[in-house]
C-alpha cells in the first residue's frame, strides 16, 4: 500500500491527559505527527482533535480503532487530503522599510492574498490562509527582502462528505437514550396519562 498525508479527526472529551496519551499511540509505533489541532467542536462540551500523518490506508485504519479505545473519545474518522476541505494560516514578519520602498514587495503580498495585521515602524506582520505548498512559496518570495520571523499554524479541516458529528450523536442517541433521556420519556408519558 501507498503512503500519503490523512488527517485524523477524533471528536472527544475535553480531559486532562487525553492528548498524552494520543500522542503515545503514535510514538509507540514511531509514526511522526506532521500536524495536531485541538479545538472545541460544533458541540458543546465536545473538543475536536485534527491530526495529519503520512501513512498507509492500513496503518491509519489502526490508529483510528486505537485511538478510539480511549474513554474519552466519542468517534474517530480518517480521510485523504482529497476527502477534506483543509487550510493553514501563517504569519510573516518583515521590516517596515523595505515594505514602504518596495512596490514589488507590496505587490507580492497582495498576490499572495497576505493582509497586515501590525504595523509598527521596525516591522510589519502580514498573515495569509492557505495549503502549505502557498504558505511557503511566500516565505521564499520574501526572504530576499529581509524576512525576519515566520510562523504556521497547525492544519484545520472539514470532512467533505460529513453531515458533521452532531447529526450522528443525536442519531446516536435515539437509538440508545441516556439514563436522563429514557427518564425524560417515561415522565412526559406519565404527565400524558394524568391529563387525559
Amino acid at each position: 500500500m501507498e503512503r500519503q498525508e490523512y488527517n485524523i479527526t477524533a471528536y472527544t472529551e475535553n480531559q486532562v491527559g487525553l492528548l498524552n496519551r494520543i500522542a503515545i499511540i503514535f510514538s509507540r509505533r514511531k509514526i511522526n505527527i506532521e500536524s495536531l489541532n485541538v479545538s472545541p467542536s460544533e458541540i458543546e462540551g465536545i473538543h475536536r482533535f485534527n491530526i495529519v500523518i503520512v501513512e498507509t490506508e492500513e496503518v491509519v485504519h489502526k490508529l483510528a480503532k486505537q485511538i478510539e479505545k480511549q474513554v474519552e473519545v466519542l468517534k474517530v474518522y480518517f480521510n485523504p487530503n482529497q476527502d477534506v476541505i483543509w487550510q493553514e494560516m501563517a504569519l510573516y514578519k518583515v521590516p517596515t522599510d523595505v515594505i514602504a520602498e518596495k512596490v514589488l514587495v507590496e505587490r507580492l503580498l497582495r498576490e499572495n492574498g497576505a493582509r497586515a495585521v501590525v504595523i509598527r515602524k521596525d516591522y510589519t506582520v502580514f498573515e495569509t490562509t492557505g495549503h502549505r505548498e502557498e504558505t511557503d512559496n511566500l516565505i521564499k518570495a520574501l526572504q530576499p527582502y529581509g524576512l525576519i520571523e515566520f510562523v504556521r499554524s497547525a492544519r484545520i479541516a472539514i470532512i467533505k462528505a460529513s453531515d458533521g458529528f452532531h447529526s450522528k450523536l443525536q442519531e446516536f442517541e435515539r437509538r440508545e437514550p441516556s439514563e436522563q433521556a429514557a427518564e425524560n420519556e417515561f415522565l412526559n408519558d406519565r404527565e400524558q396519562v394524568f391529563t387525559m
